[in-house]
């Protein structure tokens, strides 16, 4: 590409703790990375631009205010924190005073939002809030045959390594905006790989935390027993500093003794070229002194998968309905609701696909039936004790391909036929067990990143096998995003 503003941004690709240190150094001021960083989203993004990414939904309107407040607090010495200035976007599923927190649709345009606490956590440790992040509309779980990344309210984000493919979902915008170098973090949500995804494609790291360590309060629901917010960024180390604010736990020192991996033979993305990179990833990491063994995890069967289905579309029903109808502001307070305005505003909200999960979400009587509380029970049996729990067993991690490399995004034909993906995922987003995504190398230019998955609460462990990952893998941590155009093939 040769747009002028993505080639000639001196702060926009820097990480989170290089921030920190050019804030320290006083070289640049939070004001001077966040004007530069406004100045980037406005020429790159949105309908008017040449390029049409899509990742952001609004920008704050007070991003240069609180930038210039606490560099007035960082001369004084009134540092908040290990983050105090550096800025970060939010998906726009979570409530963010002035910001949409619309979840891509356009029901819920106008409604007033305030602070969720996890923002509020953000806010409180001293980092800009840049703006919002556009996502897979109410976070992919509307229909069977969803772009991924595409919403009524935002359109399709694109992917900043090459603009005809996928930025995965559901928290897209969040990871496109950090591989075009609009914030040095991200806030993205999973339910089930929709923070791994969009960080494995993009090319960034993507923590899902263990189910209830970051507060799911004003967050957009679909599933209580499966969401999670969580950080994203750059490098492990931005992670596990954003992760520390999130969960309010200080970052341990670093330990140094050698990790016990077991590599999932079971969990391939049935992609070569990624699954070969895999192989590549273990024989350094066996060169750097851990230990990688090889074990057949298991994989979800279709009965596993038709019972997460059966739980995501009960809790949907309740969850949703229970949210909408404490937002602030007029509009849509039910889940039924939403469906009927998205029938009365179809050529805006189903224009490309439809919303079949939400039909069947309302048919499905919440968790109050004996077929919800089967399937949970029956998930929660295969994922903790046939799967993870043996599969962790005398090791500290599991270690497979997330997924491969972005397939093209396609709105007319919809659907996910292009995905290649290993199975990594639906274990822990059943168990609520942590994973996270940590970048491998390029295939064909285009990014693919390690699953890792650890058990439940040990978050120091399986950041520390991250840090191990990122520095055995082929990744290049100064690489940038290429902006590839749309191409044939």
């Amino acid at each position: 590409m040769s747009e002028p503003h993505v080639q000639s941004a001196p702060l926009a690709y820097l990480g989170a703790l290089d921030v920190v240190e050019a804030l320290e150094s006083g070289r640049w001021s939070s004001r001077d990375l966040v004007a530069e960083l406004v100045e980037r989203v406005r020429a790159l993004d949105g309908a008017t631009t040449s390029i049409q990414l899509h990742a952001m939904a609004a920008l704050s309107d007070d991003a240069l205010e609180q930038a210039s407040r606490l560099d007035d607090e960082r001369r004084a010495g009134a540092l908040r924190g290990p983050l105090h200035g550096v800025p970060i976007v939010i998906k726009d599923n979570i409530e963010v005073t002035g910001l949409p927190a619309a979840a891509g649709s356009t029901s819920l345009a106008g409604r007033p939002a305030l602070d969720a606490p996890l923002v509020a956590r953000l806010r409180e440790a001293g980092l800009v809030v840049l703006g919002s992040t556009n996502l897979s509309e109410w976070a992919n779980m509307r229909s069977t045959r969803s772009t991924s990344g595409w919403s009524a309210r935002g359109g399709l984000v694109a992917n900043p390594w090459a603009l005809d493919r996928s930025a995965g979902g559901s928290s897209s915008g969040s990871g496109a905006a950090l591989a075009a170098g609009y914030a040095p973090l991200a806030i993205g949500t999973e339910t089930d790989g929709s923070i791994v995804c969009p960080a494995s494609l993009n090319g960034v790291v993507g923590l899902k935390p263990t189910v209830g360590v970051v507060s799911q309060e004003r967050v957009v629901p679909v599933s209580a027993s499966q969401d999670s917010p969580g950080p994203m960024g750059r490098s492990v180390g931005d992670v596990e500093a954003l992760f520390s604010v999130l969960s309010g736990v200080p970052v341990p020192a670093d330990a140094s003794a050698p990790l016990r991996f077991a590599f999932a033979t079971t969990w391939r993305a049935n992609h070569p070229a990624t699954d070969e990179m895999v192989h590549e990833l273990v024989a350094r990491l066996r060169r750097d002194g851990h230990d990688v063994i090889e074990r057949a995890v298991p994989a979800p069967t279709s009965d596993v998968e038709r019972d997460e289905l059966t739980v995501l579309v009960a809790e949907l029903r309740d969850d949703l309905t229970s949210y909408l109808a404490r937002r602030a502001g007029e509009g849509v307070k039910s889940l039924a609701d939403v469906v009927a305005f998205e029938r009365e505003h179809a050529e805006t909200e189903l224009a490309f696909f439809g919303h079949d999960l939400f039909v069947m979400a309302l048919a499905s009587g919440g968790r109050d039936t004996d077929q919800y509380r089967r399937a949970r029970s029956s998930n929660v049996q295969w994922a903790t004790e046939v799967c993870l729990t043996p599969g962790l067993q005398d090791v500290d991690v599991i270690l497979a391909p997330a997924y491969g490399p972005a397939w093209k995004s396609d709105l007319i034909v919809g659907g996910h036929s292009g995905v290649v993906a290993s199975c990594a995922t639906t274990p822990s987003a059943i168990a609520g067990w942590p994973i996270m995504s940590v970048p491998m190398g390029l295939v064909g230019g285009l990014p693919v990143g390690a699953a890792l998955v650890g058990r439940a609460h040990d978050k120091w462990t399986l950041l520390r096998a991250a840090r191990a990952v990122e520095r055995a893998a082929s990744w290049d941590p100064s690489a940038r995003s290429t902006w590839r155009e749309p191409s044939r093939g």
